[in-house]
């Protein structure tokens, strides 16, 4: 099946609401998605609503993304087809969800203590919905819009990294937390893009010990020879192989919408399912 199951929507740092995502997949001939949103899961009802009203064909996966530090390292992990209710998982999600407000909380204080910068909370959270998950896009676009910078990567460039006065690290779950949580609810935790992690290898094989199933080898950053790299490194480690657009917003500079473009063989669906058959037998 044509599929993408990296796939954000504005409940995180995506632009396209639930609803135009579904639009846009359908469009460019995909009959599987997964809504990967950072550290929440509320666009999978949304979109699942839609999808009934809509009389689209199309087949959604319930998904996340979760945004872990190991080691100074940003480590993501994607869950796929955990139970959403389960308190654990659900514990995870607010635990992340607080670290975000706490760390934009005190860049705000920053930002005014250091740089004369003022901007509200208030003006961060109204750039997602209801719920969502607020991040280092929306402090941008909140400097940016306030006066502070030119344009949102000259914001990224001065304020937004770790050396920053102004910058405060997220206080996140670790990698292993967060696969061992998504695995005992039932889902099959994927490490994703790690082409960005020069410690993959070692990290994988460590993560694997804490329920670790999958490797999202196939993502728009990776070469084809990156794609060759983690896919056999899966295959000799016993793991499945993921992949998606991780679509965010269409491509500004040519006007392209780039969901479904990463080429994402089709017996991956098949090999996720098959993998959730067994975590459910386990």
């Amino acid at each position: 099946m044509k599929s993408d199951f990296h796939i954000h929507t504005y409940y995180s740092d995506g632009v396209f609401s639930p609803e135009k995502i579904v639009d846009t997949a359908v469009d460019v001939g995909l009959e599987v998605i997964a809504l990967t949103d950072h550290d929440n899961v509320l666009s999978y009802d949304v979109a699942q609503k839609y999808l009934k009203t809509s009389g689209k064909k199309l087949k959604i996966l319930q998904g996340v993304e979760i945004n872990t530090l190991y080691k100074n390292y940003e480590v993501h992990i994607l869950g796929y087809l955990m139970d959403t209710e389960n308190s654990d998982f659900k514990n995870l999600l607010k635990i992340q969800q607080n670290a975000r407000i706490e760390q934009v909380n005190q860049i705000i204080d920053l930002l005014a203590k250091k740089e004369g910068i003022k901007i509200k909370f208030e003006d961060i959270k109204k750039q997602v919905a209801e719920g969502g998950s607020i991040g280092r896009p929306h402090i941008a676009k909140a400097i940016t819009n306030a006066g502070g910078t030119s344009s949102v990567i000259e914001a990224y460039a001065k304020y937004i990294h770790d050396d920053s006065p102004v910058y405060v690290a997220r206080k996140t779950v670790s990698p292993q937390d967060a696969v061992e949580i998504i695995y005992d609810a039932g889902g099959i935790p994927v490490i994703a893009h790690p082409h960005d992690i020069d410690i993959a290898e070692s990290l994988i094989k460590e993560l694997m010990t804490h329920g670790l199933r999958g490797i999202e080898a196939y993502h728009r950053k990776h070469s084809p020879a990156c794609v060759e790299y983690f896919s056999s490194m899966a295959e000799n480690l016993g793991l499945i192989v993921t992949g998606g657009s991780d679509f965010h917003a269409p491509n500004i500079m040519n006007g392209q919408i780039i969901l479904g473009k990463n080429f994402v063989p089709e017996w991956i669906y098949d090999k996720l399912m098959q993998e959730k058959k067994c975590i459910d037998m386990a």
